[in-house]
C-alpha cells in the first residue's frame, strides 16, 4: 500500500542559495534527529547528479541498519528527487521542489513510500507516519537553524 506525506515551507532566501544548501549532502546529518545516529558512508564531498548514489548508516526503533539512495532526478535549481535503493521500506521516493515565491524560496517535499512485508506491515503505518512525520517537523527547525533565519 502506498503512503503519502507532504510538507511546505517557505524559507526569506533566493533559491539558489537553498537548493545549494540542500545539495550538499552533509546537510543531511544536521537535518536529522540525533536519535536517529545519521551518518554518511559515501566519502565526502559528494558530487550532486542524476545516477549519484549516497550510503548511510542510521537507526530506527534502536535497531541499526544501511540505507542506501539514489538522486534519480537531479534539476538545480528547481528538483531533485531520491529514492531508496536499500533500506526499511519496500519503495521510498523523495521529491524536493523549490520555487520562488514573493522573494522566498517554497521548499515542498513529496515523500511516497511503501512498507515491506504487505499486508503485514501495515500495522505499523500509524507509527511510521506519526515517526515520518516527527522526522520532518525537527528538519523544518533544523533547517532554520542552519541557515540563520
Amino acid at each position: 500500500m502506498r503512503h503519502v506525506f507532504r510538507t511546505t515551507a517557505v524559507l526569506p532566501l533566493a533559491r539558489p542559495q537553498v537548493f545549494e544548501f540542500f545539495a550538499a549532502a552533509e546537510n543531511l546529518q544536521r537535518l536529522t534527529p540525533a536519535e536517529l545516529d545519521f551518518r554518511i558512508l559515501t566519502p565526502l564531498p559528494i558530487e550532486m547528479r542524476a545516477g549519484t548514489l549516497i550510503r548511510y548508516r542510521l537507526r530506527l526503533a534502536g535497531i541499526p541498519f544501511e540505507w542506501v539512495t539514489r538522486i534519480s532526478l537531479w534539476n538545480p535549481p528547481v528538483e531533485f528527487v531520491d529514492e531508496q535503493l536499500k533500506g526499511p521500506y519496500k519503495t521510498w521516493t523523495h521529491q524536493h521542489r523549490f520555487a520562488d515565491v514573493d522573494g522566498a524560496t517554497q521548499v515542498d517535499d513529496d515523500v511516497h513510500y511503501e512498507l515491506p512485508l504487505f499486508p503485514f506491515g501495515e500495522i505499523a503505518a500509524p507509527l511510521v507516519a506519526f515517526q515520518v512525520r516527527r522526522i520532518f517537523a525537527f528538519r523544518a527547525l533544523a533547517l532554520r537553524k542552519a541557515l540563520e533565519i
